[in-house]
């Protein structure tokens, strides 16, 4: 998993509440376990129009916000179906951070899973935070995971908390296997004593 240190970034404003999974990547889109090429699924329903083409009034289809690597999102983010698909969506379109006020739990841990950073902030936080991703060819961000904070392009910082064992997953790009990598001498140890203790087995 790449390692998440600092960030600069367009951010794209989605000032929506309730956006859940399928909203984020719809059910056509779930018939695949890779994890590359979903990007092309993100939004889809409000990206395109039924006959497939794009909707020009979607935030990410307009220039500003098409190579848009920040969200800043309305509340509960995230919610409805458990699918990984939506994080894996968001990852393969160029997303590694999303803000919000709240995000629904299994997306919330999902999202560290896979290399995103998801970050709470207030509600004044996030409505400073939409005013900066309103501003077009202007709205970039800045985030330092090192920091906690998060600077917009008037200068002005924002501080945030995070779970120090979450954090320091993201900063050393852990994902489950990575942590399980990182015992791979004390796994190798415990595999020799038990081949000498059961050579049956």
């Amino acid at each position: 998993m790449e390692k998440f240190t600092k960030l600069t970034g367009v951010a794209a404003p989605l000032p929506i509440i309730n956006i859940d999974t399928d909203m984020i990547i719809p059910k056509d889109y779930l018939k695949t376990i890779k994890r590359t090429g979903l990007g092309k699924g993100l939004f889809a329903e409000m990206r395109f129009n039924e006959d497939g083409s794009e909707n020009p009034d979607f935030v990410l289809n307009k220039p500003a916000y098409r190579n848009a690597q920040i969200l800043v999102a309305g509340d509960n983010f995230g919610c409805g179906s458990s699918r990984e698909h939506a994080p894996w969506a968001l990852l393969d379109f160029g997303i590694r951070c999303v803000i919000s006020t709240s995000f629904a739990d299994i997306f919330y841990n999902n999202c560290f899973k896979n290399g995103i950073l998801p970050i709470k902030v207030s509600q004044d936080d996030l409505d400073k935070l939409m005013d900066d991703a309103s501003r077009g060819a202007n709205a970039t961000l800045s985030i330092d995971l090192e920091n906690m904070t998060i600077s917009g392009p008037d200068g002005g910082s924002i501080g945030f908390e995070l779970d120090e064992f979450k954090r320091h997953c993201m900063l050393n790009g852990l994902d489950d296997i990575g942590l399980t990598m990182e015992k791979s001498d004390n796994i190798s140890v415990f595999e020799k004593k038990a081949s000498a203790n059961r050579p049956w087995a």
